[in-house]
């Protein structure tokens, strides 16, 4: 399951890793691309804002580049199918990224969730589980979950 993830890891952090922060910054982008994927199939279908919420979120807000992008998608969209839980997900986050970082990964899943213009049953409770498995303190997914609706 991590093979892909440790791969990716080795081809685009290895050589950007003499720059502060370069692989924290590498391995967030791949992390949250897991979990937005699994955001965006949480709902009777995946619809064209769900992706370019998730296109944006990777593109602008991580500086990445169209290839990146296409390859972190495809790459995330793999290990989720394979994964059996979140879990592999979230405990690699709490064991590389801080609170304020994960707390960012719980924006970003929220405006996903809000992209269709509405929040599905399902969508809710993987965010509960997710903020959890994040532990993201509830004041701080409440915050989260406001600043996303007030971006849409």
């Amino acid at each position: 399951m991590l093979a892909g993830i440790r791969n990716f890891f080795t081809q685009m952090i290895e050589p950007g890793a003499k720059e502060p922060g370069a692989a924290s910054q590498h391995a967030l982008h791949l992390a949250t691309a897991a979990l937005l994927l699994e955001m965006m199939r949480m709902d009777s279908a995946v619809t064209a804002e769900e992706t370019a919420t998730v296109t944006k979120a990777l593109q602008t807000r991580f500086g990445l580049g169209a290839d990146e992008v296409e390859t972190l998608m495809v790459l995330a969209a793999d290990e989720a199918r394979q994964a059996t839980d979140y879990f592999q997900f979230t405990s690699l986050i709490n064991k590389s990224f801080s609170a304020e970082q994960r707390v960012r990964i719980i924006e970003y899943l929220w405006q996903v969730a809000f992209a269709d213009g509405h929040l599905d049953a399902h969508e809710q409770h993987f965010m509960s589980k997710i903020a959890d498995l994040l532990y993201v303190p509830h004041s701080a997914y409440i915050a989260a979950k406001q600043r996303a609706r007030e971006r849409d």
